[in-house]
């Protein structure tokens, strides 16, 4: 920004990251092979709480810089990992990785013809839909193991073009850079259908495309007659909906063409039909690393290209930019999972669009009119969001609207019982809370509460999954940072300029209780607890503040407090001075923080102790009305 600001590099996102992974915990963690690093892991969101809140949290899984890194579905702890064709299992809890290569001999400084296996830098490890305990690696053949790489079996013929005139020693005669990771004729992308057991696709980097329907018994060369010749199959996308259909791209800029190629068949690979020819939307300057289907929506690919982001919501007719705020890069890998969309890039590191559940619903129905999107389910995650990098979403539900023109937006959020615990009004934007820009990201975060926007276009609002807190003179902090809610159905209701649009959806627990054994009952006792808290510490409050106001008034009349006014403030106010006994309001407030810090079912000394503060404030509250008789209790509700 010309100077404006300064920051240190150290929130500068820079990794160089080649492909994309994830495994299935909570929250889930993203792996690749990062350039110059290692393998890396990074969770989604923050897995706890840390000093300061701007921890990134990382750790290495084995293999090398390369990749892939490939977590075992079900079973986090094991990543299958890759070092430049060299075979790994990495356990977290041993901090091992055994090894088994393919073939277990040294490939580096070979002449191609050489070798029983050529394989190249990011050899894939692809474990399949179907079957966790299935590993596929491939050189110019595809292997699978099915004990973890203890056993291999070849299960293909060499399945690219193997020219003999490309089989020679790279960088010759100039420089002899023969490190078992430049071989051509070799497998770069295998994927099998999630839809078809055993249905295989698998591209070369010298250009061929081959599938079997029968889990590598049969192999057919389908390769498109008008594919260009020598090209890098960067990916294949099996169709996550039609069992016929399926995409590929194949990278020609290292060979001198930029042209765009991403091909698609809906049979089997028989006939292919170009979706890019350089003029429906991705320029004929951009190269496509890597094409995926929607998983929900058919017919909607996202391309990751050279230089950055493109979508086309008809199945390739035509492509334009999505890339929304992220950086010119290259994208060398995209990924569904939970309904989120996760992409790796050259230089930037991993981006997330968290909830992809609005454009979903923009791709069905065009939106004509004010619209108020279903919501997903929410987790009830304890974290705070970081303001560096990494940036994580806030946590809580997500609600999405559009509004055709500007008006007023009211969100109402109501229990199972129909009672509303939470409601939000929209303000004029000069009354918003001030935003922050991240120089790094270009991300902008409110700091405090804020209002659902009023202006028209696309927005999202996040439900923090809280009641309303307690009272507060302070109107920045009055009514926040309430009680968590219970897992449970809730329903909330958008109003656009009067007109009123419901849906029901669940809060769920955070997994990770119910293996801590922190059950449904518990979280709803806590609930319970901490709403009778919250309201006795509204009351509490209200009580001390106006016995305060006077107190203040009055000695700055010059008058002396003395009295019930006096006994009043010494009970409720804790004394001006350096660690001075807490009262009232302070023991009140201290036990709403102690309930309000984790999941758990109360204590029974919690318990006890609300009773004990409820009593005194009982006693209290019979004094404090004789001297304020017209105190107006309905500032509290």
């Amino acid at each position: 920004d010309y100077g404006k600001s300064w920051s240190t590099q150290n929130n500068q996102p820079t990794a160089e990251v080649y492909q994309v992974e994830v495994d299935d915990q909570h929250p889930y963690w993203v792996y690749a092979g990062q350039q110059d690093n290692t393998t890396i892991s990074i969770p989604s969101l923050p897995p706890f709480s840390a000093p300061g809140g701007d921890v990134a949290y990382w750790m290495e899984v084995g293999g090398c810089e390369t990749g892939p890194a490939v977590p075992k579905p079900g079973n986090p702890d094991i990543v299958y990992s890759n070092c430049k064709g060299r075979f790994g299992v990495y356990n977290k809890k041993t901090g091992q990785e055994m090894q088994y290569y393919v073939g277990a001999a040294n490939i580096y400084g070979h002449k191609p013809t050489d070798l029983q296996y050529r394989f190249q830098r990011v050899s894939p490890v692809h474990v399949p839909p179907h079957n966790p305990n299935v590993v596929y690696h491939t050189s110019q053949f595809v292997h699978r193991t099915k004990d973890g790489g203890i056993n291999w079996e070849t299960i293909s013929p060499d399945l690219t073009a193997n020219e003999p005139n490309k089989q020679v020693i790279s960088g010759t005669p100039i420089t002899r850079d023969v490190t078992g990771e430049e071989y051509y004729s070799t497998i770069y992308s295998i994927r099998e259908s999630n839809i078809s057991p055993g249905l295989l696709w698998v591209g070369s980097n010298d250009g061929l495309v081959h599938t079997s329907r029968d889990s590598g018994k049969n192999w057919v060369n389908v390769t498109p007659k008008k594919a260009p010749k020598g090209g890098r199959v960067d990916s294949v996308e099996p169709s996550p909906h039609t069992a016929d259909k399926a995409y590929i791209s194949i990278l020609m800029n290292q060979l001198g063409d930029w042209k765009p190629y991403v091909f698609k068949t809906d049979n089997y690979g028989k006939s292919w039909e170009l979706l890019t020819d350089g003029s429906n939307g991705i320029p004929e300057n951009v190269p496509v690393r890597v094409v995926r289907e929607d998983p929900v929506i058919e017919g909607v690919l996202y391309a990751g290209t050279e230089f950055g982001m493109y979508i086309s919501i008809n199945d390739g007719k035509s492509w334009e930019k999505f890339q929304l705020n992220l950086p010119i890069t290259p994208i060398t890998d995209v990924k569904f999972y939970r309904n989120n969309l996760i992409i790796s890039t050259m230089g930037r590191g991993f981006w997330i669009m968290d909830d992809m559940n609005i454009l979903q619903n923009l791709f069905t129905a065009p939106l004509s009119d004010d619209a108020f999107f279903k919501p997903y389910d929410a987790i009830g995650y304890r974290y705070s969001s970081s303001n560096s990098v990494p940036e994580f979403p806030e946590p809580g539900a997500v609600f999405g609207y559009y509004l055709k023109n500007k008006g007023s937006v009211a969100i109402e959020i109501s229990d199972y019982r129909g009672k509303v615990i939470r409601s939000y009004q929209s303000k004029d934007a000069s009354t918003e809370p001030k935003t922050t820009t991240s120089m790094a990201t270009g991300f902008s975060r409110r700091s405090g509460s804020r209002a659902p926007s009023s202006e028209p276009g696309m927005h999202t609002f996040t439900w923090d999954l809280r009641h309303t807190g307690s009272w507060d003179k302070d109107p920045s902090r009055n009514g926040t940072y309430g009680p968590f809610v219970a897992p449970g159905e809730y329903a909330v209701k958008l109003t656009i300029n009067g007109n009123s649009t419901e849906y029901h959806f669940n809060v769920l627990s955070d997994p990770r209780l119910q293996e801590a054994g922190i059950k449904k009952d518990d979280l709803i006792a806590q609930e319970n607890l901490n709403l009778e808290i919250r309201d006795l510490q509204s009351r509490i409050s209200f009580m001390a503040q106006t016995v305060k106001d006077q107190v203040e008034a009055m000695e700055k009349d010059g008058k002396k407090v003395k009295g019930r006014l006096l006994e009043l403030h010494q009970s409720l106010n804790t004394a001006e001075g350096t660690y001075m006994t807490p009262m009232l309001d302070d023991q009140i407030s201290y036990l709403a923080s102690m309930m309000k810090r984790a999941d758990q079912r109360p204590g029974k000394d919690a318990v006890k102790r609300f009773e004990v503060l409820r009593d005194e404030s009982i006693e209290i509250k019979k004094e404090f009305d004789k001297e304020f008789p017209k105190a107006d209790w309905n500032l509290i509700k």
